[in-house]
């Protein structure tokens, strides 16, 4: 007997987000280039990136007005995170995941601080790979804007094995920015076709 819908989409093997993807601290969206010197660290078990909208519904308490009515509902506001834990970092890196610090370079301390100042807010960027069979510049980034530690430093050790910085950045918003933009954005990229220059089926 044929199913007629245990199926998937045609373009599904182009369309894989693949790999556990990189933090950096800046990309290129439109050039997709990601420069080695702006990765924060390496991971390991992966990186959750979340992008929550918080709603009010006007006429939930309302006598006579169905719960989540359309056109009573509204967004405050967006919760807007990237967590993972890094095994490797440096000095700027172990900065950022402080939070409110400052870096004497020459030194490699840092030294935290009980009040937080603008350059504490950075732009972070998470970027991976995207479509199975492209292998050439696709990719799917998300852009967290002013973000900062929301879980300052940690660092676990393991017996025969490496430590873990385990991190939390959250996307903050602006007050200058009178229409309240999102603290984030998010871009899709598809890379080029390839070539098959053997003429077989790609593998």
């Amino acid at each position: 007997m044929a199913l007629a819908y245990t199926k998937y989409p045609a373009d599904a093997f182009e369309t894989l987000q693949i790999n556990a993807g990189v933090v950096a601290k800046n990309f290129d969206p439109a050039a997709g280039t990601l420069a080695q010197a702006d990765i924060l660290g390496a991971t390991t078990g992966g990186i959750q990136i979340t992008c929550t909208p918080n709603y009010s519904d006007y006429g939930e308490d309302v006598d006579n007005v169905p719960v989540n009515t359309k056109q009573l509902k509204v967004i405050n506001d967006w919760t807007v995170t990237a967590s993972g834990s890094f095994v490797s970092l440096n000095a700027e890196t172990a900065k950022l995941l402080t939070g409110a610090a400052d870096l004497t370079a020459s030194t490699g301390k840092i030294t935290p601080r009980a009040d937080l100042v603008d350059a504490d807010f950075e732009d972070i960027w998470f970027v991976g790979d995207y479509g199975n069979r492209s292998g050439n510049g696709g990719c799917i980034a998300v852009r967290i804007i002013d973000a900062l530690s929301n879980s300052g430093f940690s660092l676990q050790t393991q017996k025969n094995n490496k430590g873990q910085f385990a991190f939390e950045f959250m996307g903050h918003y602006d007050l200058e920015d009178a229409n309240r933009t999102p603290p984030f954005e998010i871009y899709v990229k598809a890379g080029a076709a390839s070539t098959n220059q053997g003429g077989g089926t790609p593998h």
